[in-house]
């Protein structure tokens, strides 16, 4: 249980993309709290909602996307509530994202130096040449890059440089909050793992947080403090992330902890049965009935609410309702134990004879 106070607060955040036949619920409801240096993975299946849950934080859903409700609070601030202005200032000062392509996401017509001297001057206005690209040199110097790439175009850096270079225009305004759009996903494992000790040592030393997106387990093992497992735009576990590995709870936790391959132990590879459901007229009860090999009565009918287990674990899944009761009723106890020995003893008074 975490007792400071969250940096980042996402809430009910409710993301839809309009069809001719109906919304799709691209992210239904997602709720989660980001701690001062922290870490969290979000991770899940290819097209279950955490790009667009990132796209709903920064507010850059396109249409036909739209916010359909849900606040996002940083320093006391609904983001979703700001003018586009005000939004505007608060990119790259306060919530950056390192984008999932770099390629994609770099001017191609213009040095890799000008650009990130463009988010410079955007924010803080007009600054001076040699300071300017002395902080540049240093920004590069801070993500392993050379010096020598200062005049360069995107085309003439490799991916890993790119991707470099995207990390460095996130840092430069000293964000609270980084969002890191599976940033390692289009590289090889080489180059992956550069970048993975960039995201690293750039955390440590600016101590910011971060939200890490993606779907390599093995990569999320090794970065991250905890772990919001996504299915169906739905968070449907939130957990440290040595207990997602050793004791994943919810049942697509554990096809995911079991899809993980093994150097040291050979296991067949559980597959879940089933389809997915109609993302724009999605079932009563549970989100993931349609493919869970636990699923009970009470799963087609009542919505899992989020329980907290002795772990500490946070999990949707009727499975757990009274491992969860049982954690709530150990946590009373305990309060109501810490108030006896804390309240002060009540003096006594002689009562006068009469």
């Amino acid at each position: 249980m975490q007792t400071t106070k969250p940096v980042l607060q996402v809430r009910d955040l409710d993301v839809r993309y309009e069809t001719p036949t109906g919304d799709v619920r691209a992210v239904d409801g997602v709720s989660f709290d980001l701690y001062p240096g922290e870490t969290l993975g979000l991770v899940g299946e290819s097209g279950c909602g955490k790009s667009t849950t990132a796209m709903g934080i920064l507010q850059l859903v396109n249409e036909p996307g739209r916010i359909a409700g849900g606040s996002v609070v940083l320093e006391q601030q609904n983001l979703l509530e700001l003018t586009p202005n005000a939004l505007r200032a608060a990119r790259w000062q306060k919530l950056a994202l390192i984008p999932q392509g770099a390629m994609n996401s770099l001017n191609p017509t213009m040095s890799v130096s000008a650009q990130i001297s463009d988010v410079i001057e955007t924010h803080e206005g007009k600054q001076n040449k040699k300071q300017r690209k002395a902080r540049i040199l240093e920004l590069f110097n801070q993500v392993g890059l050379p010096g020598r790439i200062y005049h360069m175009y995107p085309h003439e850096l490799s991916g890993g440089m790119k991707q470099r270079v995207c990390i460095a225009m996130a840092i430069a305004l000293h964000p609270q909050v980084i969002i890191a759009d599976e940033s390692t996903s289009a590289l090889d494992v080489v180059v992956q793992r550069v970048i993975a000790q960039t995201l690293l040592k750039v955390k440590e030393e600016l101590g910011v947080s971060m939200i890490m997106i993606g779907h390599d387990m093995g990569l999320m093992a090794q970065m991250v403090d905890r772990i919001a497992v996504m299915y169906a735009g739905n968070i449907v576990e939130i957990a440290k992330v040595e207990d997602i590995f050793y004791r994943p709870a919810h049942p697509y936790t554990q096809l995911l902890i079991d899809s993980v391959p093994s150097l040291t132990e050979r296991k067949p590879l559980r597959v879940s049965e089933g389809i997915t459901h109609d993302p724009r007229n999605p079932p009563p009860g549970c989100i993931f009935q349609y493919r869970c090999p636990e699923v009970m009565p009470q799963c087609r009918t009542v919505d899992p609410e989020y329980r907290t287990l002795r772990s500490g674990q946070e999990v949707a899944c009727h499975l757990y309702e009274a491992e969860a009761h049982e954690a709530e009723a150990h946590k009373a106890e305990k309060a109501e134990d810490a108030a006896a020995t804390s309240q002060p003893a009540i003096p006594q008074t002689e009562v006068a004879d009469v």
